[in-house]
This record gives C-alpha cells, sequence and structure tokens, in this order.
C-alpha cells in the first residue's frame, strides 16, 4: 500500500506543487526525484511516483513551473521551458528546492537519493547530476543530453535511455555524452531502443512527428531504471 498527495513547497522565485508518494508502512528504501516534461507536472510522473512508491521508495514529482502549471498546448509548453532556460540559477534552485523538499518529506531517505527525468526533464535531472548534487543514481528517458557545465562532478551512476529515432537526441548528441562520460570515468549505461522516437515512455504523448509511445521500450526502459535504484538501496543480485 502506499500514500501520495500534493506538496507545496517553495522554490526559487515560484510556489511549487509537486506530487509526493511513499509507503504506507515500512522503511523507505530511498528518495527519488522526478523532473517531468515540458508541459509540466501531469498524470504521467504522478502515476510513476506512485509506482516507486509501492517498490518502497519515497518519490517527489517536482514543479518547475509553479503553481502546478500545465502547459496544454506545444507552443506554450515551449516558451515556458526557453524561460527556464534562459535562467540557469534559477533552474537549479527550483530543482534543488525539490530534492530539498524531498529529504524533508521523507526523512530517512537523505543518504540514498536519486533523479529521474523525462523529456526536459530528463536534461534537467542530468544537469543536477552535473551540478554536483548528492544523487547515487540519474535516469534520462528520451531526454536530451548536451552538456552545460561537464561531467566532473557527477557522484553517482548514470542510465540513459533514448531511441534511435528520436529527432531531439540525435546520434552526435549520443557521441557526445558517451565521450563526456568516458573521459570523466563515469558509471554509466546507455540504452538505445532501435525504431523508437520521442516520448516514448508516455501514453498520452502528443501526436506529433518524431513522437510515439512504445509499449516493449518503456517496460524495458523501468526495468532497467528499477535496476539501477535496487543497485543503490539493496542487494541485486549477483551476476551467474
Amino acid at each position: 500500500m502506499t500514500v501520495g498527495h500534493d506538496l507545496h513547497y517553495t522554490a526559487g522565485s515560484v510556489e511549487a506543487c509537486g506530487y509526493y508518494a511513499q509507503p504506507q508502512s515500512g522503511a523507505v528504501r530511498g528518495g527519488v526525484l522526478l523532473v517531468h516534461e515540458a508541459p509540466g507536472l501531469g498524470a504521467h510522473l504522478r502515476r510513476r511516483a506512485d509506482a516507486l512508491a509501492a517498490l518502497g521508495y519515497a518519490a517527489l514529482a517536482v514543479d518547475l513551473h509553479g503553481g502546478g502549471r500545465f502547459a496544454a498546448h506545444p507552443p506554450e509548453a515551449r516558451q515556458l521551458v526557453e524561460a527556464l532556460k534562459a535562467d540557469p540559477a534559477e533552474l537549479m534552485v527550483r530543482l534543488q528546492s525539490g530534492l530539498d523538499a524531498l529529504v524533508q518529506q521523507s526523512g530517512g531517505a537523505a543518504g540514498n537519493l536519486a533523479a529521474a527525468g523525462y523529456c526536459f526533464g530528463g536534461w534537467c535531472a542530468l544537469e543536477l547530476a552535473r551540478a554536483g548534487a548528492p544523487l547515487r543514481s540519474v535516469s534520462v528517458f528520451h531526454g536530451a543530453l548536451a552538456s552545460t557545465r561537464g561531467a566532473s562532478q557527477i557522484a553517482g551512476s548514470v542510465l540513459v535511455c533514448t531511441g534511435d529515432a528520436d529527432p531531439f537526441v540525435p546520434a552526435e548528441q549520443i557521441a557526445g555524452f558517451t565521450a563526456e562520460m568516458a573521459a570523466a570515468k563515469i558509471d554509466f549505461q546507455l540504452c538505445l531502443y532501435g525504431g523508437v522516437g520521442h516520448g516514448f515512455t508516455d501514453r498520452d504523448v502528443p501526436d506529433l512527428p518524431g513522437f510515439g509511445y512504445d509499449g516493449r521500450a518503456d517496460r524495458r526502459a523501468w526495468q532497467s531504471f528499477v535496476f539501477q535504484l535496487a543497485e543503490h538501496s539493496a542487494d541485486p543480485g549477483r551476476a551467474a
């Protein structure tokens, strides 16, 4: 059994309304910060938070736009993202505020923190790790991989799950990412799904060129994510 509720917290210049979920009873295995896609916090990440709580984790799906704002149309979502990217210091404050709220709410999760993000949120989670946040792992699902600060401060493992038909994560970006991780000697995994486009984890992904939900890739990515979390919270089992 799990419990979930909206969580209000201050995040830089906005009052945020995230979604927090945790097991109803028993020890928490760790804390997971979930970062939403460009439109904002919606049903997709609420479902993910509940699923993580069912596995024993405390999960906070953050609200980067403030006030629980969710952009219903792509032009509005692009505007919101561009505003955040234009002020990287404010973006980082909002991400760190979410991490602080997760620690405060969960109590025992402070020593075992992870972050994961989808689309725009995947890039945000990776940037939070690049900024030196105390994360044991970071997972990126169909998120951009270009770096603004380098990988030298990444403290934990990195998992990237992306499709080879994603127009927002081209082959040259993937090559640059792998070179960046290798140069910094980061423990990283790259899962590349053939014929899969952008937003493949979201059943409600917009019907746009290059986008598309893919159930098989979604399941595989989730399994990789859960295993990476388990590596840092319990013994996942030894290879034969």
